[in-house]
């Protein structure tokens, strides 16, 4: 029958077990507090940490202390756990009322007992304390057991440390994986910078996130976008705009680089301008957004305790501050390309409304020549004093007035070649899908279109064939409200002409409209005017060209531009 092993073995293995099986960090402390404290005649004990932030020690586990004795912490040095931290060595007091370092705790303890907790690189991290209700109840032979707990519990607490670390880090990563295709996804400025403060406060589990956006011009900033917890005062920030000579933030903009402020609730830190006037932050981190090298705003959390930021979390604040430049100047060349969409619609309100004068303009033309040649004999027999010969003039002068306001509007709607000029086709292709690239992307349409071989140039007027390309491809969409697939091919003919067909994967045009899908005030959807494709098919005619239907069903459409090739 095998030995069983000693108390110490089995309590060093529960220690180290706790790597693998502890839920956390702070549930291994309590557990491995208990297991040392079984192996030794102790009556109280605990363990406390280093808090960085603070540099005090900090009680995070005990057993039979009073409640309230975890609530004070003690500096470096002081007491005997603060003197054993310092000195990263262990020391045993047999009688601690004759020990003037001694700090009671709990008034019954007689003899005390305390070994440091070392991080890998051997600097103290924290402190296990034991305590007894006799004097000289832990022996000298029983400090070196304690070391040797001590140095279990620095690993397992270390292990414990890395995983949550990296569980914290993964969780982070996520977050900003998750952040970027949400900020790829929103257009709308505000949108944009509510979700970034958002998840800026969330991902530091700060109390306040804001971010300022500045103005070169004017050197100032201004309070563009905040979260904060739960029954945070918003009165604070009722100062939104600041002299940048005079704003805390505007550090972090000159210094090109995340910056960490400490002592804010002290007098002096809230006088700076920018500050929120509220007495719960403590700590912040800032980080500058730069939009094509120049500074566009500052980003930054804050904390409701002093804290020290990690170089992981610096650089987890500047690849955010990075994502809220990207997506912001995203937002705003979105913004440019839906403005420039409705100025090219209030452009093709325009050109519908000169295309349409002028179809009334030819329509009234024919009728206005008859009358014209029918009244031109009229009056040849009356003689020269007759009145009715001066009604005759004023007629023929209301009739070359009229005539001429025909021409003139005639005129005005076509485009006159002299205005033409030689293009690229596929410059006038890209440049029309780089105004619509928003609008498929919205309307998840996929857009397939390759570059003719060799390059296609057309004499035409720019503009007036974007306008053609921009009404087929908008049709497209509408045909395709579930999303789907547009694809755009141009070659040269035989008899120097190229085509551009535009194929759709739409539900097809209803038979009773395919037949004269050409003619004015047409139209096969709900609040179409019917004046698209016919004015579509006047500007190809006008360029001698033309606009054809080569295919449609329930597999989609298939439009086609005609152009003549240009000269050389």
């Amino acid at each position: 029958m095998e030995p069983a092993a000693s108390p110490d073995l089995v309590a060093l293995y529960h220690i180290a077990a706790l790597a693998a099986g502890a839920a956390d960090a702070a549930s291994a402390e309590r557990a491995l507090l208990a297991e040392i404290m079984a192996v030794f005649p102790a009556d109280s004990g605990s363990v406390a940490l280093l808090n960085p932030h603070t540099g005090y020690l900090e009680i995070v586990a005990q057993q039979g202390l009073p409640r309230d004795t975890g609530d004070f912490a003690l500096k470096l040095g002081q007491g005997i756990t603060g003197w054993v931290t310092l000195h990263g060595r262990p020391l045993l007091v047999p009688d601690v009322t004759i020990e003037p370092r001694y700090i009671a705790a709990r008034a019954r303890v007689r003899c005390e007992m305390a070994a440091p907790l070392l991080s890998p690189g051997g600097q103290p991290i924290g402190v296990i304390n034991l305590d007894a209700n006799r004097t000289q109840a832990f022996m000298p032979a029983d400090l070196p057991r304690l070391m040797s707990f001590a140095d279990e519990a620095s690993r397992t607490l270390h292990r414990l440390w890395q995983l949550e670390r990296l569980q914290s880090e993964s969780a982070q990563l996520e977050t900003l994986v998750s952040l970027g295709h949400t900020l790829v996804a929103r257009l709308e400025e505000r949108d944009l910078l509510a979700t970034l403060t958002r998840s800026g406060r969330q991902l530091f589990d700060a109390r306040l996130c804001t971010l300022h956006a500045h103005d070169d011009a004017d050197r100032t900033l201004t309070l563009q976008a905040w979260n904060a917890v739960p029954g945070f005062d918003p009165t604070v920030l009722l100062e939104t705009s600041f002299v940048e000579d005079e704003a805390m933030l505007a550090t972090t903009l000159h210094a090109r680089r995340v910056i960490e402020y400490q002592g804010l609730d002290s007098h002096g830190a809230h006088g700076a301008v920018d500050l929120p006037r509220d007495s719960a932050l403590c700590s912040a981190l800032a980080a500058p957004l730069h939009v094509d090298g120049a500074p566009a705003g500052v980003l930054t959390v804050y904390t409701a305790r002093p804290h020290r930021f990690s170089d992981a979390q610096k650089r987890l604040l500047a690849a955010l501050a990075s994502f809220a430049a990207v997506a912001l100047h995203n937002a705003r060349l979105y913004a440019r390309v839906f403005q420039s969409e409705e100025t090219l619609r209030k452009n093709e309100t325009l050109t519908t409304l000169g295309l349409l004068a002028a179809e009334i303009a030819h329509e009234i033309r024919n009728p206005l020549t008859v009358v014209k040649l029918l009244h031109g004999p009229l009056g040849a027999d009356l003689a020269a004093d007759d009145p009715r010969r001066r009604d005759l003039e004023v007629i023929a002068e209301k009739l070359e007035q009229l005539e001429g306001i025909v021409s003139r509007v005639l005129s005005f709607a076509r485009a006159p070649a002299a205005l033409h000029a030689r293009w690229s086709v596929h410059d006038i292709i890209n440049d029309t899908l780089w105004l619509l690239k928003a609008k498929t992307a919205q309307a998840n349409v996929a857009v397939r279109y390759t570059q003719p071989a060799p390059p296609l140039h057309v004499s035409a007027s720019k503009g007036q064939v974007q306008q053609v390309l921009l009404n087929l491809i908008l049709n497209s969409l509408h045909a395709m409200p579930q999303g789907g697939e547009l694809a755009i091919n141009c070659a040269a003919t035989t008899v120097n002409h190229v085509w551009i067909d535009l194929a759709d994967t739409g539900g097809g045009l209803p038979d009773e409209i395919r037949g004269r899908l050409f003619e004015s005030f047409l139209s096969g959807r709900a609040g179409g005017t019917g004046l698209g494709l016919s004015i579509a098919k006047r500007i190809m005619l006008d360029h001698r060209g033309d606009l054809l239907l080569v295919a449609t069903g329930p597999q989609g459409t298939t439009m086609r531009l005609v152009l003549p090739l240009a000269a050389g």
